[in-house]
């Protein structure tokens, strides 16, 4: 998981060269968390990605935009309004893309990219500007070279045409199509007001904050959007209206409209889900290698009296039983030992005269049935492997090559609690 934050923060960087707004969306959306521990390589790969672009490509903007300000406070109230329309869009965005991954998923994916195609097709003929990326068109709005009913247009399109190929599972970017949408909508916010409230105003700063406002409120990335207006104008100007804008424009979408982040509603349609309970992400940051316990040995299910007597020498807390050449079931090791003790000498010689000897599935014991999970593993990937498996323990292996397996240790529910309760 960390490793995919710091692909998503390299990526973004390098990308749009924004290194800090790379850094901050990888926490907001990848990660759900702030901690050191996520900051360091995050912060890491975000600054390796830019400084390798910045040496191949130069360092250069991913938009042409021009010294953007706000004017007056008076136009405060207008950016409120923006936000909401921006949310409003935005909440629409998502629950477009989550109703259509809903239905897509009982289609096979030849069928989804054929379909995806023909839509996209249909929208490019009728504006091509809609296909692709975008940025050239963004560009173009950020400028004001479009006019109303241009904007609406584009908007409608990209809006249908997007929401469609993501919901349909085609593989690409989010952002790009986002930062798209914003900008048409605040460049039609801009325009509106200049046009029909008769206010001087500069489209392209409203399509600014629309970018801002779009990306915030269909993410739920609010301050990975602040700062990624912040490094593509390099203008201090914008902070005080994008935090208006992007402030407004996420409540609208998460509180009035009930919308969640873009990517955790993809989940959800898939019939996936991300939990980032405090719990949760204290599991997922530990390792089972952390909290497994390595004091125990692997024994046949037969055993002998002085086989158990010498095993026990070694003060194991378990015995990992193998069945049929594998790990079957864990027993605690006193439990042994107290069979051991009970049993009278004759008892002892009795067994061990017979085929069986002392068998570890029958004696008298607390028995825990296992289930393997990789060394590698996060502590909520092995507790939701529990929950699933049904089982109360796990054992802790890496397969080797050779098709056997390593056993580093075993893990079981309490061990598990006990990791994320220590302080």
């Amino acid at each position: 998981r960390t490793l995919v934050a710091c692909g998503t923060a390299a990526g973004i960087a390098a990308s749009f060269n924004t290194p800090l707004a790379g850094v901050f969306f990888a926490l907001e959306v990848v990660m759900m968390e702030y901690s050191v521990a996520s900051f360091m390589p995050v912060i890491l790969a975000a600054v390796s990605a830019t400084a390798l672009s910045h040496g191949l490509f130069g360092d250069v903007a991913a938009f042409q935009i021009p010294p953007l300000n706000l004017q007056v406070l008076a136009e405060l109230p207008w950016i409120i309004g923006l936000g909401l329309l921006v949310g409003t869009v935005a909440a629409l965005f998502n629950r477009l893309v989550q109703g259509v991954a809903g239905r897509a998923r009982s289609l096979p994916m030849t069928a989804r990219m054929l379909l995806a195609g023909v839509l996209m097709g249909l929208a490019g003929m009728l504006m091509p500007e809609v296909m692709g990326i975008g940025y050239d068109s963004v560009d173009a709005i950020l400028l004001g070279q479009f006019g109303l009913m241009a904007l609406l247009g584009l908007l409608v399109l990209k809006l249908l045409a997007t929401s469609a190929c993501i919901g349909l599972g085609v593989p690409g970017g989010v952002i790009g199509p986002v930062l798209f949408l914003g900008a048409c909508v605040g460049g039609l916010g801009g325009l509106l007001l200049s046009r029909f409230f008769g206010i001087e105003t500069d489209p392209g700063f409203y399509a600014l904050l629309g970018m801002g406002a779009m990306m915030g409120a269909s993410l739920q990335a609010p301050l990975a959007a602040l700062t990624a207006m912040l490094e593509l104008t390099q203008a201090q100007g914008v902070i005080l209206p994008g935090m208006l804008a992007i402030v407004v424009a996420s409540l609208t979408a998460s509180q009035l409209f009930k919308q969640e982040s873009l990517f955790l509603g993809m989940l959800k349609a898939n019939g996936l889900d991300y939990a980032a309970s405090p719990v949760m992400q204290a599991l997922r940051r530990s390792g089972v290698a952390s909290a497994m316990n390595s004091r125990f040995v692997r024994v046949e299910q037969q055993l002998g009296a002085p086989a158990a007597r010498l095993l026990l020498e070694s003060q194991p807390e378990w015995l990992l039983v193998e069945q049929q050449g594998s790990p079957g079931f864990i027993l605690p090791a006193v439990d042994l030992a107290r069979h051991l003790a009970e049993q009278t000498d004759a008892e002892l010689m009795e067994a061990e005269g017979a085929d069986a000897g002392i068998d570890l599935a029958s004696i008298p014991a607390r028995r825990e049935q296992l289930v393997g999970v990789d060394v590698n593993a996060s502590l909520q990937e092995a507790w939701e492997l529990l929950q699933d498996s049904g089982v109360d323990a796990l054992y802790v292996k890496r397969n080797l090559a050779n098709g056997g397996q390593r056993v580093y240790g075993v893990l079981t529910r309490e061990r598990i609690k006990s990791a994320y309760r220590s302080p």
